[in-house]
């Protein structure tokens, strides 16, 4: 049975699309609930300025306070070298540094052109990849919403440059929910080929509605691990129109039903999801919390 690797979101990429702020004891709270459900990796918080993402300036104490299993990866993404130092007095696991393929979405999104972003990040690696494991994020790697379809040779020249600085891992990512099947089975299959020895993620949004096609499609292409925020929050506030990422427990749940082993504790998971809408005061676009398990049976209507 294929083993497929959950990397958890909502408390990074998820929050910080919420315009109110949930208080650092519930995301203290929620992160603790989610490292016993039996993810790979959960992506924390970030070391950014809290003048930029104010939803992230508790990121040194939500660090300080988590109850960390020996089986999860904690992972922090990382914009420079100032947010590098900061994480490492935090003790993650792992720096998620990130940069757009796409030039426009790039300056729009990080203020640098991708040559400047390069720079800036490797530096960052220079620093800390001899203290701690770093996987690097190509945003709008399928496509962007100024430029339409990035080029598959775009990405992967970007990824060749990041995997000759010695990263452990690659996360290709569908930034805006711009991905189809097709376009995602020629990037797998290239992935694989290009790094076989590299950690490779797929980062799915379901803007379009094609996120949990996408994640089948690579996994039938041999793509194991996946980003996913729980209740599907998240999205990119500089593509309109982008919703969040895909719903963790959705995909979670279809590839359990098919078989794949996701090391996930399904009916502890789906608990926590249902605690959603209440922490972030909405209604939130995962099925599975609304529906129930396939095995939840109901009793026949009397006659």
């Amino acid at each position: 049975m294929q083993r497929i690797h959950f990397h958890e979101v909502v408390t990074r990429d998820g929050f910080q699309n919420e315009a109110t702020f949930v208080p650092t004891d519930t995301k203290v709270v929620l992160i603790d609930a989610l490292s016993r459900c039996g993810y790979a990796k959960i992506e924390v918080t970030s070391f950014t300025s809290a003048k930029a993402i104010p939803m992230l300036k508790d990121a040194e104490e939500v660090m300080g306070r988590i109850q960390r299993q020996p089986d999860v990866e904690y992972t922090v993404l990382v914009p420079n070298v100032r947010g590098a130092e900061r994480a490492l007095e935090c003790r993650a696991n792992e720096f998620n540094v990130v940069m757009s393929v796409s030039e426009t979405h790039n300056l729009t999104n990080l203020r640098m052109t991708r040559a400047q972003s390069f720079a800036s990040l490797r530096d960052v690696i220079a620093m800390a990849q001899q203290h701690v494991a770093i996987n690097v994020s190509l945003s709008t790697s399928f496509g962007c919403p100024m430029e339409g379809v990035v080029p598959q040779d775009e990405v992967l020249r970007w990824a060749d440059q990041f995997a000759a600085l010695g990263v452990r891992g690659l996360t290709i990512c569908d930034t805006t929910g711009m991905a189809n099947p097709a376009q995602v089975a020629r990037m797998a299959r290239a992935l694989k080929q290009r790094f076989p020895t590299l950690q490779l993620t797929l980062h799915f949004h379901n803007t379009r509605g094609m996120g949990l096609a996408n994640v089948l499609t690579a996994v039938q292409e041999g793509i194991d691990r996946f980003d996913g925020s729980l209740g599907g929050l998240g999205g990119c506030p500089y593509a309109p129109g982008a919703s969040g990422n895909i719903c963790s427990e959705d995909a979670i749940h279809m590839l359990s039903e098919m078989g794949y082993d996701t090391g996930i504790d399904l009916p502890r998971l789906l608990d926590v999801a249902r605690r959603m809408p209440a922490i972030v005061g909405h209604e939130v676009s995962g099925q599975l919390a609304k529906a129930g398990l396939c095995t939840d049976l109901h009793p026949a209507p009397s006659m």
